[in-house]
């Protein structure tokens, strides 16, 4: 089990998290966020700033390194919002 990430969490979290999984893919990223529409709300947008600077972290201790061009273009997304 997985236990460093336990614990209370910004509603949309879980759907931020499958959506990060998802950027490589465009077409499934878009269907993700179709089918959460709290990433649309003030608390999907912190649920997806927290789980895309937690990842951006990962990438800079060199893992996920295949997402960070989208991560990165993701952060960009983000700040605009």
């Amino acid at each position: 089990m997985d236990w460093e990430g336990w614990g209370r969490a910004p509603e949309g979290f879980d759907a931020a998290t499958l959506y990060a999984s998802s950027l490589l893919q465009p077409d499934t990223a878009a269907r993700v966020r179709e089918a959460f529409p709290v990433l649309s709300s003030p608390a999907g947008l912190a649920a997806e700033a927290t789980v895309c600077a937690q990842l951006l972290q990962t990438v800079a201790r060199g893992d996920n390194l295949i997402l960070e061009d989208q991560l990165r273009d993701w952060s960009e997304e983000l700040r605009r919002r």
